[in-house]
């Protein structure tokens, strides 16, 4: 089942290419330069040709004809290939039995066949050629009356009969106006099929937008014909035809140089219309897939397709080449300026596969620094991958600087490369620091003020040149070439790359610089007390030997609550708002102690009234059961001195937070 359904999938493909071909061939043909050559040419007293309006009429159909093509449903497509498959088999029996009527005048012998050794062998092959022929027709019609293809086995018959030869000619001409009433009547028959499928198409269409909307039919008519597959398989028939139609005329091989200019310029010359320059912004797509799948593949292995199926689609590469080719116009270049600026295109999309592949190994890199992970294979992968990802980049920026000549899309180019190089060497440093932690097996002091001091840095260096990039474009806009399309190209640079990531460091240095503020605000914990506390962070689970308390009494690393207050402003335990001390005048490092609320309780018990909820002890809950908006979450050391009484505060009694000091529980 699974085989037949790759068929299918690879037959829904296979079919359509020929459309999208036809399609392509018509862009291509220049209708009036073709009338001027059929004028010139002895075909000009053709009535075919003799008006103009006939061969516009004949471009008009072709394109009716493709879209038709391409998008019937695949059962009536592949009937419209057997049909015509069976059109051509006709066709070639029709020729067999010519080319054999013609020979047999010629040799002028109308004797018996088995008297002559060469005749014969001529009526043998002829003979065995048309019983194919038939057989091939009733197997692809599917039907048993093989007679209805064995017309052109007529003059075979009147030969073995002992005809005239000028009978057998006559014959020969009957046989073909019979098989081709036989095409007429087919046609007849089925003359209102395409009219229906039409109706049945518009029905189905108009059901779809009425229930699903436009863009529910684009992404089904999408899906169904496999834009971007069929696209890619289109525009590599291309690059295979220009490669073999070089190689055919050429006798000498070709050097180096020689081949990567050939290689451009056959890219050059297999983008010269829409359709063929659609098909290379998917090829390059699918390329940029499939490095990042290896990319990824390479760093995690089979874990890479089972955490993340669907991986990175390479749909940036392939948008950025679209955009780039429509902005210089490259399909209406001639082909050499084509070629040229396709290799400043392409490393535009090269220089966009190294930022992905980057994207892709820093997450994995830096998680596998900060991890316990042993294996020396898995580091050498990744610090191999960051190492060609750091040299590569650089180099690609040198030899651009050294061959061409810099403009505004070079200077993207080179800007990326390093900002490339730089982030991996960002990465790498961080990596040494995170290895430098674990084989030290204790925290390093500031560690997260030297992480975020070298993102800082690269983030500020990716900013002053993105800057610099659209001041250039700027004023070669001004001063230069003006055009919309460049217009909207700085535009959106300017926007995404300039504002949004001045946005984002500003508002990252604000939450840095608030929740220092709220660290340094916080009472630092004495010796006494930590000996006291006698616990571990809660946030990096390690020893304290210094700590700052929070006004709900918790103890934490300086340095790990400043981390939290990146994300929150509350406490890690009991998620209570932290504020400044300049706003909480009576901060204590120790809870507000309540003497009279467990005596009020146990007389409204013996009263047999209901106990008024009082405010627990930490400050997180009620203890009638009921809970704020806060939830209680002490340490261990809070329960150290006494004993806990779960049923009066089931809210501290969770945590084990609630303690009873000896006068208490001897009145109870």
């Amino acid at each position: 089942m699974a085989a037949k359904e790759k068929l299918e999938a690879v037959l829904n493909v296979a079919l359509r290419v020929p459309s999208i071909m036809l399609l392509d061939v018509l862009y291509r043909w220049d209708v009036s330069s073709f009338f001027q050559q059929i004028q010139r040419s002895s075909l000009s007293n053709n009535p075919l040709f003799q008006y103009k309006y006939l061969a516009l009429n004949m471009h008009y159909v072709g394109y009716i004809l493709s879209v038709v093509l391409l998008t019937l449903p695949r059962q009536h497509l592949v009937q419209l290939y057997l049909y015509f498959l069976t059109a051509l088999l006709l066709y070639a029996g029709h020729q067999i039995s010519r080319d054999y009527v013609r020979s047999e005048l010629e040799f002028a012998y109308e004797g018996p066949m088995y008297l002559e050794p060469l005749s014969m062998n001529r009526f043998t092959t002829a003979l065995i050629g048309q019983l194919v022929v038939c057989t091939l027709c009733s197997c692809v019609m599917k039907t048993k009356q093989i007679w209805l293809f064995s017309a052109h086995m007529l003059p075979l018959l009147a030969r073995l009969c002992l005809v005239p030869l000028e009978t057998i000619v006559i014959i020969n001409k009957f046989a073909m106006i019979f098989t081709g009433l036989e095409v007429l009547y087919f046609l007849g028959s089925n003359l209102l099929v395409p009219y229906n499928l039409a109706k049945s198409a518009y029905r189905e269409l108009v059901q779809v937008v009425e229930v699903y909307g436009l863009l529910a039919l684009g992404m089904s008519l999408w899906n169904q014909l496999v834009v971007p597959v069929l696209f890619m398989v289109f525009w590599l028939v291309l690059f295979a035809l220009q490669i073999y139609s070089y190689f055919s005329t050429r006798d000498q091989p070709a050097s180096r140089e020689r081949l990567l200019f050939l290689f451009l310029t056959s890219i050059a010359e297999c983008c010269s219309t829409p359709y063929s320059l659609l098909g290379l912004v998917f090829t390059v797509s699918f390329v940029a897939l499939g490095v990042l799948t290896l990319c990824k593949f390479y760093l995690q292995g089979y874990r890479a397709f089972m955490n993340d199926p669907a991986m990175n689609r390479g749909m940036t590469e392939g948008v950025t080449l679209l955009i780039l080719a429509v902005q210089t116009g490259l399909i209406e270049l001639q082909v050499v300026h084509r070629a040229f600026l396709l290799s400043i295109i392409l490393f535009i999309v090269v220089a966009s596969i190294l930022q992905s592949m980057l994207e892709i190994a820093d997450p994995i890199v830096l998680a596998l620094g900060a991890s316990r992970d042993k294996s020396l294979w898995k580091h050498f992968r990744a610090v191999s991958l960051c190492l060609f990802l750091l040299i590569f980049p650089a180099y690609m920026a040198y030899m651009i600087c050294q061959f061409f000549h810099m403009d505004f899309w070079l200077l993207i180019i080179i800007s990326s490369s390093i900002l490339t190089s730089l982030q991996v060497l960002g990465t790498l440093f961080i990596y040494v620091l995170f290895m430098v932690e674990e084989f030290r097996k204790e925290p390093v002091e500031n560690m997260d003020d030297v992480i975020y001091y070298v993102n800082g840095t690269y983030r500020l260096l990716e900013f002053l040149v993105a800057l610099c990039v659209v001041a250039y474009g700027v004023s070669e806009t001004i001063f230069g070439e003006w055009t919309v399309m460049g217009s909207m190209i700085i535009f959106i640079h300017s926007y995404y790359n300039v504002w949004l990531r001045a946005q984002l460091g500003w508002k990252s240095f604000l939450l840095r610089r608030d929740a220092v503020n709220k660290i340094k605000s916080l009472p630092l914990a004495t010796k006494e007390q930590l000996e006291k506390h006698n616990d571990i962070c809660a946030i990096c689970y390690q020893d304290m030997k210094s700590a700052v308390i929070t006004p709900c009494s918790h103890f934490f690393h300086a340095g790990c609550l400043k981390k939290w207050l990146y994300v929150q402003e509350t406490c890690p335990l009991c998620h209570c708002h932290l504020k400044n001390s300049s706003q909480l005048p009576g901060l204590g490092t120790e809870p507000v102690p309540q003497p009279h609320a467990r005596a009020e309780q146990n007389v409204a018990l013996q009263e047999g009234t209901e106990p008024p909820a009082q405010e627990c002890p930490r400050g997180t809950g009620m203890q009638d059961g009921s809970r704020d908006n806060n939830e209680c979450t002490a340490s261990r050391s809070d329960s150290q001195e006494g004993t806990c009484e779960p049923k009066e505060c089931p809210s501290c009694a969770k945590d084990g937070a609630v303690e009873v000091s000896p006068e208490e529980k001897q009145q109870e």
